[in-house]
């Protein structure tokens, strides 16, 4: 896929999805379909996500904002759904000048030469958000692009959520985040949540009590949902060895306070599994909350937890697999 922050550097013509498309959840795959369905006359456009760099709220803060998809998981999933460009236009104080009618003329017709657009029907754009869906849909219309006005999901034959009080949304996948519902988050986003990270070294304590975990580094702007214990299923990345795919685990978020942990660190132990992961990359799904982060008064007490822990994550994953 090709990705971009220059505005130059587009390949055009383009049938354009906009957003911020933070999560890539079901919600924004539903504006991306209509993107990917090529008309026969249309051999030549390129399916194409524009989205802002930084997030808009960040500029407008000053504030950095944790992402649950950071750009190298945004253009993972967006290339598993087909898309063949990612634009990510700057924005600054200049764009966030723009009115919607410049906008338009601007970026849509003379950066982008859209030839159809897909957006969410709350979308907003221009100066101070002032431009909706319906206005967008009216400025191109004069330049004969299409404009698809996609519906708030909250509601899907195999999926169901309270119509009154909820649709799917970037906020609310995060808000269950922070409080462990990670099942919830994951039907919310149409996978499960997943950290994508290289091993680094830690301080080693968990071989010493027999349970060696492999500590993540992880994007810095990756939001991190609420600490504690998850049991997870983990993958290498980019290596043709399948020894480690699809191995199960349980994975720690928190300061680890029983040894006197300061930040947040990120570990997991592979069930059934050894041998050396440092500088390699790995992908975790959170597939379920087991605990959160506890304070045990030695050693002893964390390993006799940590042994609960692996059970639990086993009898749970045993029962997953079962027909």
């Amino acid at each position: 896929m090709w990705v971009t922050s220059s505005t130059e550097l587009i390949q055009t013509p383009t049938a354009v999805a906009l957003g911020k498309f933070d999560g890539v959840h079901r919600g924004h795959q539903r504006v991306i379909q209509p993107i990917l369905h090529k008309p026969a006359d249309a051999e030549h456009i390129y399916p194409t996500v524009i989205t802002f760099l930084p997030h808009p709220q960040e500029f407008f803060t000053g504030k950095p904002r944790t992402l649950l998809t950071p750009l190298d998981e945004k253009v993972q999933q967006l290339e598993l759904l087909g898309v063949k460009q990612l634009v990510l236009i700057p924005f600054d104080k200049e764009l966030s000048a723009l009115t919607p009618e410049q906008f338009v003329q601007q970026i849509i017709v003379e950066k982008l030469q859209a030839a159809r657009i897909s957006v969410g029907q709350d979308f907003c754009f221009g100066s101070k958000r002032s431009g909706t869906a319906m206005d967008l849909q009216v400025l191109v219309a004069e330049y004969g692009i299409p404009v698809t006005i996609v519906p708030l999901i909250t509601h899907e034959d195999d999926f169901s959520v309270d119509e009154e009080t909820e649709r799917i949304s970037t906020s609310l996948i995060r808000q269950k985040l922070e409080i462990g519902d990670i099942e919830r988050a994951n039907q919310l986003l149409g996978r499960p949540y997943t950290f994508i990270g290289t091993v680094v070294k830690g301080q080693q304590l968990g071989r010493t009590i027999g349970f060696p975990t492999a500590n993540l580094q992880l994007p810095q702007d990756k939001f991190l949902p609420r600490q504690g214990v998850y049991a997870v299923r983990v993958a290498r990345i980019n290596n043709q060895d399948t020894a480690l795919n699809n191995c199960w685990g349980v994975m720690n978020i928190g300061d680890r306070p029983t040894v006197n942990g300061t930040h947040p660190t990120v570990e997991v132990h592979i069930l059934d599994w050894s041998g050396d992961l440092y500088d390699k990359k790995l992908q975790i799904q959170l597939i379920k909350f087991i605990r959160p982060e506890q304070k045990f008064s030695n050693l002893a007490a964390l390993k006799a937890q940590i042994q609960l822990d692996c059970n639990t994550a086993r009898n749970f994953f045993s029962h997953e697999m079962e027909p």
